[in-house]
């Protein structure tokens, strides 16, 4: 079987990495945009590497909207359940999650609230070689399906995708894979895997092995990636709050009206990237895909509603609670 260049797939497996963020680079618009002692210092936990999937962040400090805001943007790149503690425990007002994480920390009384949504559909995919010929769902019956870790966005993806398609717990054997999703599915380690509809199916299809992809969030409406802060925050510091998505919002505008400028200003946050780089502009691409939509930066109560059902059926939460505990509106202009 023809296998990934060695370099393609150190790059696929650095995912499950977390690493220190890269300086932040001085740019004009954030200079002259606000003096620099007026400047709120606000660290946001990011869940992931640097990654030219963080565009619309990386694009509206470069333009200074976050200093307009009066807030100086600092990059931390953790796990996405560090963040949650973090801004649960009031250590930090904002990080950036995946929508089910919330649920989860107000199941566990965390005083949390999403207030800013930045992807529009839930961005997990089931995903296999095409010569596989995995074309329908119940095509999985029997096979091998990798998923990075029973917990995360990746598996209650998965579970929401078999709950809509009728596969039962003993239809498909489930195999921790770690964060190789896209070399265990080219290796032939796996039938199929979960991972970021924007990454993994993309890195593949890019270096010449076409996949065959089951779109989770065209299949289930559930609460995708966006920013999180905390009840203290929303009470003390609402304007704060508003700030950061105002800037986040002007951000996924520019990113989705001009992609090479966005591509562009990636390169100075995210080390090795090139503007030219095809398979990562195509990632850009599919992630400018994600967010677009009507509302920018609101929520719905509907899509709410899905994510707590699917957590109730897995057993990861124990009781249902009123939806507005979970996310608000009110700061997305």
């Amino acid at each position: 079987m023809k296998l990934l260049p060695i370099g393609l797939i150190a790059i696929m497996l650095s995912a499950c990495a977390v690493q220190a963020p890269p300086p932040r680079p001085a740019t004009d618009a954030a200079a002259t945009a606000a003096p620099a002692a007026t400047l709120t210092t606000v660290r946001l936990p990011m869940g992931y590497i640097p990654n030219v999937q963080y565009a619309p962040y990386y694009v509206a400090v470069d333009k200074g909207y976050f200093a307009d805001e009066g807030i100086e943007l600092e990059f931390d790149y953790k796990f996405e359940t560090d963040g949650v503690k973090l801004v649960g425990a009031g250590e930090l007002p904002f990080a950036v999650v995946s929508g089910e994480q919330v649920v989860l920390a107000r199941a566990q009384g965390l005083p949390v609230k999403y207030f800013t949504q930045w992807y529009r559909r839930f961005p997990i995919a089931v995903f296999s070689l095409k010569d596989k010929g995995i074309l329908k769902p119940e095509d999985l019956k029997g096979k091998v399906v990798g998923v990075p870790g029973f917990f995360g966005a990746t598996y209650v993806g998965w579970n929401a995708f078999a709950n809509a398609n009728g596969l039962g717990a003993d239809d498909v054997k489930l195999e921790e894979i770690g964060f190789t999703q896209a070399a265990a599915v080219q290796q032939g380690k796996v039938d199929a895997a979960v991972g970021y509809v924007v990454n993994e199916p993309v890195l593949l299809t890019s270096s010449g092995f076409p996949v065959n992809v089951f779109d989770v969030g065209a299949q289930v409406n559930m609460v995708a990636n966006g920013l999180m802060t905390n009840e203290t925050t929303i009470k003390n510091n609402p304007q704060l709050a508003r700030g950061m998505a105002n800037a986040l919002i002007k951000g996924i505008q520019d990113t989705i009206a001009d992609p090479d400028e966005a591509m562009q200003i990636a390169t100075k946050y995210v080390e090795g990237l090139k503007a030219d780089d095809a398979v990562q502009k195509q990632v850009l691409l599919a992630t400018i895909e994600m967010m677009k939509g009507e509302s920018l930066g609101a929520s719905s109560p509907e899509a709410w509603e899905n994510t707590q059902a699917t957590l109730l059926a897995m057993g990861q939460i124990k009781q249902t609670l009123d939806v507005n505990e979970y996310f608000t509106n009110e700061f997305v202009p």
